[in-house]
C-alpha cells in the first residue's frame, strides 16, 4: 500500500456544517477520521496531504444512535471528528475535495 493511501486511511473526509463552517473562518477545518487514529498520525497526514503546517488538533467521538432500518433495531457507526488548527498564513481550499 503505498503511503498516500495510508493517509487516506488516517483522513476519510472533510466535514462541511455550518458549525465547521464557523469553524474554518477561525483557522480550523473538520475532518471526518479513522476511529483508531490519534492526533500525531492526523496532524502528519493533514500536513503531507495539504501541505500546511498543523498548530493543533483536537478530537471528538460522536457515538452512533440507534435507529430503526424496516422495522429492525439497527445502530449507526461511531464518528470520530478532528478539528484541525492551522499556524497563521496556511489554508485549506476543502471544497475541492481530497
Amino acid at each position: 500500500m503505498s503511503v498516500k493511501a495510508e493517509l487516506y486511511d488516517v483522513i476519510r473526509k472533510p466535514i462541511i456544517t455550518e458549525k465547521a463552517t464557523q469553524a474554518s473562518e477561525n483557522g480550523a477545518y473538520v475532518f471526518e477520521v479513522a476511529i483508531d487514529s490519534n492526533k500525531p498520525q492526523i496532524k502528519e497526514a493533514v500536513e503531507a496531504l495539504f501541505e500546511v503546517k498543523v498548530k493543533a488538533v483536537n478530537t471528538t467521538i460522536t457515538k452512533g444512535k440507534a435507529k430503526r432500518f424496516r422495522g429492525q433495531l439497527g445502530k449507526r457507526k461511531d464518528v470520530k471528528k478532528a478539528y484541525v488548527t492551522l499556524e497563521e498564513g496556511n489554508a485549506i481550499d476543502v471544497s475541492t475535495g481530497l
